[in-house]
């Protein structure tokens, strides 16, 4: 079968590996239907060193299960399924307190060498602890709603993490500092949450615009000091009620630290790319918080299911290109360049 595999930095291609195949007792295979490039698969094809063997990518699928093993008991052949990108049991203390992503047999999608998993850029995959981790879509293969139901997956989950992260609610000032699909996604979770003024941190017009349909009252372009100048000019110097980081470098988590009111909260879901908090004195004396981390999207995705198929949100408009999965590497690209948002996969 085909499968993307990275083998460096701008390296990326659509190669045939092994199909497939039940392993454990705990596993499924599914056929992926639709997956797609995450803006953390960014990183890698930024900085990954040359590796021979390469590592499988994809972490975000929907597809229809083709196979079971024998302990599995919540999903049967033909159903369609969402897999967000953590693979979970379901059964441990971290599942039943609803942090799939700190399960204690948990494992990640993709990856090299011989503990490393499929990856959902493919046209098939084994899901190992199949119960714990899909989910079962009540739609057929082809509905019109895939690409909403994708973003459950991660990106609709990631933004609704963040949101709830940094303690949005009714009459609240929420910000959200990056305008790819988790910060597009996260305005869609402020707006959801009740948030009374939605300011993104954004410059490319095709995302501030959709922000704006998202829900987005204001937005800011500066970035660095001028950035944290409007946004406290917007909140009349006291700064925002509740920050959402969804980008994950230094600079950005500056920035929110720099603008979060007294007795405000930063929710971080941009994967870190620095060694440690930039945290000044003044934000232990105004009692701000900073939560965040991996989104345990799988505790999600029944609160936030409804929603999508009522169409109350429509996450899957973040998806601006779709291809198939021969032009994989094309997508890479074009994520690479901000030529566009999120790039969907029907493989």
């Amino acid at each position: 079968m085909k499968a993307t595999v990275m083998y460096g930095a701008g390296d990326v291609r659509v190669v045939n590996v092994p199909d497939a195949t039940i392993k454990k007792a705990t596993d499924a295979i599914v056929r992926v239907t639709r997956a797609c490039i995450c803006g953390s698969d960014l990183w890698p094809y930024k900085e990954m060193e040359r590796a021979e063997t390469g590592r499988r990518m994809g972490h975000e699928l929907i597809g229809i299960v083709e196979d079971v093993g024998s302990e599995v008991h919540t999903v049967k052949k033909g159903d369609v399924v969402v897999a967000p990108f953590a693979i979970s049991d379901g059964t441990c203390e971290f599942c039943h307190e609803g942090l799939q992503t700190s399960c204690l047999h948990g494992e990640w999608w993709g990856g090299s060498g011989a503990n490393a998993n499929d990856g959902g850029q493919g046209e098939a995959v084994r899901v190992p602890l199949a119960d714990g981790t899909l989910v079962v879509l009540p739609v057929d293969r082809d509905d019109a709603l895939m690409p909403d139901l994708l973003t459950l997956s991660d990106v609709m989950g990631t933004g609704h993490h963040a949101a709830l992260s940094a303690r949005v609610g009714a009459g609240k000032t929420a910000v959200i500092i990056g305008d790819g699909a988790v910060g597009l996604c996260g305005v869609i979770a402020s707006k959801r949450l009740g948030a009374e003024r939605i300011i993104i941190m954004g410059r490319h017009e095709d995302r501030v615009r959709l922000a704006r349909e998202f829900g987005a009252t204001d937005v800011v372009s500066e970035r660095g000091d001028a950035g944290i100048a409007k946004i406290r000019e917007l909140t009349r110097t006291l700064g925002a009620h509740s920050v959402l980081e969804c980008v994950g470098s230094e600079a950005s988590m500056q920035t929110a630290m720099r603008i979060v009111r007294p007795g405000g909260a930063v929710g971080r879901v941009g994967v870190p790319h620095y060694d440690g908090i930039p945290e000044s004195k003044q934000n232990f004396y105004d009692n701000v918080i900073v939560a965040g981390g991996p989104a345990p999207v799988r505790a999600y995705i029944e609160e936030l299911l409804p929603d999508v198929m009522a169409r109350r949100i429509e996450p899957g408009r973040v998806f601006d290109r779709t291809i198939g999965l021969d032009e994989v590497p094309a997508g890479y690209r074009a994520m690479d360049e901000r030529e566009s948002i999120k790039v969907l996969i029907k493989p």
